[in-house]
This record gives structure tokens, sequence and C-alpha cells, in this order.
């Protein structure tokens, strides 16, 4: 049975909401009131920047995506509830990434965090896609996904390259980020 998209929408800019609330609650005041008792802090906000666009990204993306809805079924609402599972662990591993200065593991798991939100969106926008059909307004916009598989294969990538440099791994992850700052427009182009 199909249903509207906008308790599926608002129960998912709540969750997003709350994720962005768990990463700026983890952000904790430095003992000490001169600009040097910040220093120790840089990892951690610079961690909490870049989850903040990721999140930004996918609340934007996510909107745009449902925008082309009609109805969602119990497999898009399990397709989406899998992509906030994914989405809700962005804070544990953003802090532990930050906290422990950008070391190997924390990259790494980082990465796989990214990897496996971008499997669970495409997974989402494929069964949105299955149910409106491949003349939808949804599946002419996404087409190939060309954007969306170069971005987990680059999560991969970043992943094994973390072993050489977690550096290398936190600049690829940057560079996802920066490709999908602007919103996808192949959904808008279409309204």
């Amino acid at each position: 049975m199909a249903m509207g998209r906008n308790r599926l929408e608002a129960f998912s800019d709540g969750v997003l909401a709350i994720i962005i609330t768990i990463m700026v609650l983890e952000l904790k005041v430095p003992h000490g009131d001169s600009l040097s008792d910040l220093e120790p802090l840089f990892p951690v906000f610079v961690s909490y920047i870049l989850s903040f666009i990721y999140i930004g990204i996918y609340w934007n993306n996510h909107h745009h995506l449902l925008h082309t809805a009609q109805k969602v079924t119990g497999k898009v609402l399990w397709a989406n509830t899998h992509l906030l599972f994914w989405l809700s662990l962005v804070p544990f591993s953003t802090s532990w990434m930050g906290e422990n200065h950008f070391t190997l593991w924390p990259v790494v798991l980082y990465g796989v965090n990214l990897f496996m939100a971008g499997i669970a969106y495409y997974i989402l926008a494929q069964s949105l896609i299955k149910l409106h059909g491949k003349e939808s307004t949804l599946a002419i916009a996404v087409g190939a996904d060309r954007k969306g598989m170069a971005s987990v294969f680059i999560y991969g990538t970043a992943i094994a390259l973390c072993f050489v440099s977690p550096w290398i791994g936190l600049g690829l992850y940057a560079l996802v980020a920066v490709l999908w700052f602007i919103p996808d427009s192949r959904i808008e182009k279409r309204f």
C-alpha cells in the first residue's frame, strides 16, 4: 500500500536535525580563555565542519529526491531507514576521528560510514525509481547516476589509500563533499 511522502520527509528531517545537534554537542568548551586553548580542538572542529557539510548535502539531496516522489511504499520506508541508520553513525565516526587527530582507524571508519551512506542513498533512489517507473521524472533526472557511483568509488579508494596516509583519505572525502556541495541539479532541472 502506497502512502504520501510527507511523513517520510518530516521524519527524515527530524532525524537529520538530531544528528547535527548531537555533533555540535560533541564540541566541548576548552578550559581556559586564550586562543591557544582552542588549538587542541582544531581537529574536532575540522571533523565537525566536514560532517556538517555532509549532513547538509544529504538533507538537500534527500529533499530533492523526495520532491519527485508521488508516493512511498514499505520498501521505500525501509530504504530510507537504512540511509538514516548510516547517517546516524556520522556523529560517532566524526567524534572519533577528530578526537584522535585523524589517525588511521578513525579515518578509515569515517570513510566506511560515508561509503555505506552513499550505498544506502543509491538504494533509496533506486527504490523510488522502481516505484515510479523508468519514465518518471526521478528516473530521467538520475539517469545512470554517474555522480553517485563515482562518489562511492572515491570513498572506497579513499579508504584503501588511508593505509598509505590517512590525510589522503581525508582529502578524498573532502573532494566528494565539494562535488556534492552544489545541490544535485539533475532533479531541479526537471521541475
